[in-house]
């Protein structure tokens, strides 16, 4: 099984590198959708062995062109600029994937730092993933190509393509859950304050359940 990971990427010349050194295994091809960064980040991204796509900025967009740059893969893993993925992460895919049943799953959500406050968000998200099923995109969600095709492709939305994304291929078969964690930066958490992070993730999930105007809910989101 030959996977492709795409990583959409704006600005992330600091932190491109050691996703994909992360996402480099055998029969795994990395591929960096770069939303027209100013920095180094295509040319650090190509120097580490990826494909660099270069595209329109939007999560969902980059997405979309890393998947079209894809060759003839079986599965793809969607990973974040600021996300690492753990040793062996490709063969706990296969594993998964293995069962027909799956149409796809995500990994255990870890910070890369340390901290109560990151271990308590870190337990929320455990919470929030047993209860509704829902993995966020920092999760670095896999799925199968038949299963990504069937659903039209990433949805083209400006905001959450990643809950879009579960829906989508939870419609077409069994979720995965992994043991395996990836690392993600905390970041955003330190930069707008933790508490109104974990607020704003919330309300923002809300919005989405409720199905309400998802250009406003990312304008209010991005204040």
């Amino acid at each position: 099984m030959r996977i492709a990971v795409v990583i959409p990427a704006l600005h992330e010349a600091d932190r491109i590198c050691a996703a994909v050194r992360s996402a480099r295994e055998p029969e795994v091809d990395v591929i960096v959708a770069d939303g027209g960064s100013v920095d180094a980040t295509g040319q650090r991204a190509e120097e580490e062995g990826a494909i660099v796509v270069r595209c329109e900025p939007g999560r969902a967009r980059q997405l979309a062109a890393g998947v079209a740059a894809a060759g003839p893969v079986d599965a793809f893993c969607f990973l974040h600029a600021d996300t690492s993925l753990p040793p062996g992460w490709s063969e706990a895919v296969r594993r998964a994937l293995a069962d027909p049943e799956v149409a796809g799953g995500a990994f255990t959500f870890r910070f890369s730092g340390e901290g109560a406050r990151l271990r308590f968000i870190e337990a929320w998200v455990a919470l929030r993933v047993r209860l509704f099923r829902l993995p966020y995109g920092d999760q670095a969600l896999f799925i199968r190509r038949p299963v990504l095709e069937a659903m039209g492709g990433v949805p083209q939305v400006p905001f959450m393509e990643d809950l879009d994304l579960v829906r989508g291929l939870r419609r077409h078969g069994r979720l995965a859950l992994l043991e395996e964690a990836v690392h993600t930066s905390a970041r955003r958490y330190e930069r707008r304050g933790f508490v109104r992070t974990v607020f704003r993730n919330l309300m923002a999930l809300v919005a989405w359940r409720l199905g309400f105007d998802r250009e406003r809910v990312a304008a209010w989101y991005r204040r």
